[in-house]
């Protein structure tokens, strides 16, 4: 993410995506009711000639305002839509005053205007950026022939697999057993070149596999072998990487990546939920109750809620009282815990009965 312009007193700020990220904190910094301004393609109807040149009219690209009334993003698609009301453009080709649908581009510059931009919103905008310069992971488990892929995202963990060898049991008596194995080895790798700018690799997995792996990265791949890591887990798949974020080994090798941290604050909820504890609260009415009485010294808070009504100034409230706040992202498992918690938790610097 880029700002090229920023003037906050005007509660204008324009951004440049860059990466599917960056539209994905987008869609949580964009609410209902800002005006968003963007380069649009929209099918005109030519009607200048003696004929319609075509029923369904013609493509024309133009600047253009609106007035947000609903913004989706998809995650497996990496669109982010924003519709509402026109509220500036051409106004020989569109009607002020319709509806339109503004798709948000890569690497097309895009201005948001707030009434008034919040203390969170602006923390975000900033994360994004930071974000942008850090190191990325690809997590790699392995268990007997088979091989999941987790790559990690701002916000949650991009799976791919599982991808299949055909390797026999050790019991089994089997002439191709060794050549099954490189063939399945190599197409884990072919997996792993797909991806771009890997700056570490953590090898996972139960049993021996990821050990015999490595070794013969080592000695194949040098390059991969110096960016990689092992970490042993007790499952296998996507629960083995579940259990590689919660250690804390992609922290501990990207510095701060958001997922891992994500998940061990949920981790930690969890854990002091387990054992009891009276300095937490989970659930809007609770946590709000604890906002407003300056007890939060942590409050996490789902990206789905975020937009909702006076979120932002409870946010911001936590934030003028040193606190701490953690947009937590839906789309990995810790966010789904916390959702199931009523979509926001927080810890408590004490007790407040």
């Amino acid at each position: 993410m880029k700002i090229v312009n920023q003037n906050t007193k005007e509660g204008i700020i324009e951004v440049v995506p860059q990466t599917l990220d960056d539209l994905w904190h987008l869609s949580h910094i964009v609410e209902v009711g800002d005006n968003a301004s963007s380069k649009t393609t929209r099918r005109i109807q030519d009607n200048t000639g003696d004929k319609l040149r075509s029923d369904r009219g013609v493509k024309k690209t133009f600047y253009l305002g609106l007035d947000i009334e609903n913004i989706s993003f998809h995650l497996f698609t990496g669109k982010l839509r924003l519709t509402g009301v026109i509220t500036g453009g051409p106004e020989d080709l569109i009607p002020l005053g319709s509806h339109h649908t503004l798709e948000v581009k890569l690497n097309t510059p895009i201005t948001i205007k707030k009434e008034r931009w919040p203390k969170w919103a602006i923390k975000r905008l900033n994360q994004a950026i930071d974000a942008s310069k850090k190191l990325s992971a690809l997590i790699v488990v392995l268990e007997d022939d088979t091989a999941t892929l987790g790559l990690m995202r701002q916000f949650g963990i991009e799976y791919y697999g599982p991808i299949r060898g055909n390797v026999s049991g050790k019991r089994v008596l089997d002439k191709n057993r060794q050549k099954n194995i490189v063939q399945f080895y190599e197409k884990v790798i072919e997996s792993i070149e797909k991806f771009d700018d890997i700056q570490n690799i953590i090898i996972a997995g139960p049993g021996f596999v990821k050990n015999d792996f490595y070794d013969y990265i080592k000695e194949k791949h040098k390059g991969l072998a110096k960016i990689a890591v092992i970490e042993s887990t007790g499952s296998g798949g996507r629960v083995g990487i579940s259990e590689v974020l919660k250690k804390g080994t992609v922290e501990k090798l990207t510095s701060e990546n958001r997922v891992a941290l994500e998940m061990r604050a949920i981790d930690n909820l969890l854990s002091e939920i387990g054992r009891n504890s009276s300095k937490i609260a989970y659930g809007l009415k609770e946590t709000t109750d604890a906002i407003n009485l300056g007890a939060v010294s942590q409050l996490l808070i789902l990206d789905t809620e975020v937009a909702g009504e006076n979120m932002g100034n409870l946010m911001d409230m936590v934030e003028n009282m040193k606190g701490e706040v953690l947009v937590i992202s839906s789309e990995h498992e810790g966010g789904k815990q916390l959702e199931s918690l009523g979509g926001m938790a927080a810890i408590l610097r004490y007790e407040i009965g």
